[in-house]
């Protein structure tokens, strides 16, 4: 099933389509929401965060910059549940160009399975701001 593949590819496009063609704007790094749906419960959900943390950060310990800054995981009510019972999802920040966070999507897919659809989208303004910081930081200590 290759259902996951369409959504994220769906997300890119959009934000793409959102540039309207500016180029070099698809390039610039902005903050995107990586949504982990279908897990049955909190603790389920919960259980999927060391398998991405080590995706994301394999070595905690590492250098300035992180390749792809991100956040916490929080775990929310999920408007997916096809059934109408409560699922719930998994929401993780990056800060990333539109291209880097559909490939940080779908590696987190290939971690947490393809029976649970994995999404990605721009995050609403003001979510995420700590790691546009965390990505200029980082950039300026690697630059001096």
């Amino acid at each position: 099933m290759r259902r996951c593949s369409v959504l994220i590819t769906v997300g890119v496009a959009e934000r793409c389509r959102q540039l309207e063609g500016d180029v070099t704007a698809v390039d610039e790094p902005g903050t995107y929401e990586i949504r982990i749906h279908g897990c049955l419960s909190a603790q389920e959900a919960l259980v999927l965060k060391e398998p991405v943390t080590r995706l994301l950060c394999p070595d905690p310990d590492h250098a300035p910059p992180c390749d792809v800054p991100w956040s916490c995981f929080t775990a929310g009510d999920d408007e997916r549940a096809d059934d109408g019972s409560e699922a719930t999802v998994l929401v993780l920040g990056v800060y990333a160009t539109a291209r880097r966070a559909a490939q940080v999507a779908d590696q987190v897919r290939g971690v947490v399975g393809e029976t649970r659809p994995v999404t990605v989208s721009a995050a609403a303004a003001g979510q995420f701001e700590e790691l546009a910081e965390q990505y200029r930081i980082e950039r300026a200590v690697r630059q001096s």
